[in-house]
């Protein structure tokens, strides 16, 4: 069986994050232990980057 398209349905009903305790997003992992979203587990400040919320377009109103 090849990466193709028959080897996708085998993927399918594995749970690979779960809800985090820390920041409440679907994003820990349940394998390797950590949120790829707040980065609780691998470390206690919590992830957060400038890019990570889109900036507001505040421009000139007409």
């Amino acid at each position: 069986m090849g990466k193709g398209t028959p080897s996708f349905g085998k993927r399918a009903g594995k749970v690979v994050h779960i809800r985090c305790r820390r920041c409440g997003r679907r994003a820990y992992n349940v394998k390797k232990k950590r949120c790829a979203a707040c980065g609780y587990g691998a470390t206690t400040t919590v992830r957060r980057y400038s890019w990570q919320t889109r900036k507001l377009n505040r421009g000139r109103l007409v």
